[in-house]
C-alpha cells in the first residue's frame, strides 16, 4: 500500500482549471487568459437592446433547461435589470453570487473569470489584496460583459450555479450562439 500522494499534475494539454487544487503552469494560465480576450475581441455587437436581453435570456434558459442545469441567469445594464430567472436547482447563493460576479464584470469591464486569472499571474489571487472587497465582487467566471462595437460594455450577463469555468462557457456559448443569430 502505498502512502504517497496521488499526482494532481495535470498533462500538457490540460487547460488551467482555477477551481482545481492541481497545479497548473504559467503557460496553462495564460493560454486560458489569451482564448478569453480572444472571446472578448469577437463577441462584440452593433448593438443590445431590451428585446436582445429577452432573446440572449430566454436563449439561455433553453440551454439551462435543456441540460437540467441549475443555474440563476441575470442580465443588466448597470443597476437595470433586464432579464432575471433561477432554474429548477438554483439556490439562493446563485443570486448572491451573480450580485458580486455581475459587479465585476461591470467594474473591470472584463469576463469575471478573466479579473481572477490575471490576479494569478506571478502566484496569487486577487483576492489577496485588501482592497479587493469580496463582499461586494467574486473574480469567478460566469459573468461577461455585453460589448456593443464603438461603446464598449453596455451590459453584463452572469450566470451562477456550475463550477466557474462552467459558468463562464455557457455564457460564451450562448453569446456565439446569440451573435450568429441576431446579428
Amino acid at each position: 500500500m502505498s502512502l504517497d500522494k496521488p499526482d494532481l499534475t495535470p498533462g500538457p494539454d490540460t487547460e488551467f482549471d482555477p477551481d482545481s487544487p492541481a497545479e497548473h503552469s504559467e503557460g496553462a494560465l495564460r493560454s486560458l487568459i489569451g482564448r478569453i480576450e480572444h472571446e472578448m475581441a469577437t463577441l462584440q455587437f452593433a448593438g443590445f437592446s431590451q428585446n436582445d436581453a429577452l432573446d440572449l435570456g430566454l436563449l439561455l434558459v433553453e440551454l439551462g433547461t435543456t441540460r437540467n442545469l441549475p443555474i440563476a441567469i441575470d442580465i443588466r445594464r448597470s443597476a437595470h435589470v433586464l432579464f432575471h430567472v433561477s432554474l429548477r436547482g438554483a439556490t439562493p447563493d446563485n443570486e448572491i453570487w451573480v450580485e458580486r460576479k455581475s459587479r465585476t464584470a461591470a467594474q473591470y469591464a472584463e469576463p469575471s473569470l478573466l479579473v481572477g486569472l490575471r490576479g494569478r499571474l506571478g502566484g496569487g489571487r486577487i483576492e489577496d489584496n485588501g482592497w479587493f472587497d469580496q463582499s461586494r465582487f467574486a473574480a469567478h467566471g460566469g459573468a461577461f460583459p455585453l460589448y456593443v462595437k464603438g461603446t464598449g460594455a453596455v451590459a453584463t450577463v452572469t450566470v451562477s450555479g456550475l463550477p466557474q469555468k462552467a459558468d463562464h462557457d455557457l455564457v460564451v456559448e450562448a453569446l456565439t450562439a446569440f451573435k450568429g443569430t441576431a446579428f
